[in-house]
This record gives C-alpha cells, sequence and structure tokens, in this order.
C-alpha cells in the first residue's frame, strides 16, 4: 500500500471514504417564511426599515406589501403560500 503525501493545496488529504447522504433539496425550514426588516427606498434613496401589510388574500396564501417606515413607499411584495 503506498502512502500518499500531503500537499496544502490539494482538496483531498487523505483517502476519501463514503460520503454522507444529503438531505432532500429544498430551503431549509429556518427559511421556509422569510420576512425583510430592511428594504432600499427609492423615496429615501437608502435601504431603510419596512412596515408589512396584508394585501390580498389568495385561495393559495396571501399577498403582503412593504411599505418605507419613514415616507410610507412601496417598496416590495411577497406571497405566503399556505398558512395566514
Amino acid at each position: 500500500m503506498a502512502s500518499r503525501i500531503y500537499h496544502p493545496r490539494d482538496p483531498y488529504p487523505h483517502e476519501p471514504g463514503p460520503r454522507p447522504e444529503r438531505r432532500a433539496s429544498g430551503p431549509p425550514d429556518q427559511f421556509k417564511d422569510f420576512h425583510a426588516t430592511q428594504l432600499y427606498c427609492s423615496k429615501c434613496r437608502q435601504a431603510m426599515p419596512t412596515r408589512e401589510r396584508l394585501l390580498l388574500i389568495l385561495p393559495d396564501g396571501a399577498l403582503y406589501e412593504y411599505r418605507c417606515a419613514r415616507c410610507g413607499e412601496s417598496v416590495g411584495t411577497r406571497q405566503a403560500r399556505g398558512r395566514l
């Protein structure tokens, strides 16, 4: 059995073994319900805190609108699927 020489730039300094199984593809649980705390406001010309407002209830979820906390300008929307 030949020994392998270690090189600092070698991405596999040891013999590769079996790889651990990966979880099913998809976002982790922590990213399923994402809320923006700051978004860029074109009126204020900087990232500003936002207020989330329920805009519309849909059969498959809800549509929310983000507004700038300082001037009230609409800065984005978010569609939540499933629960309200």
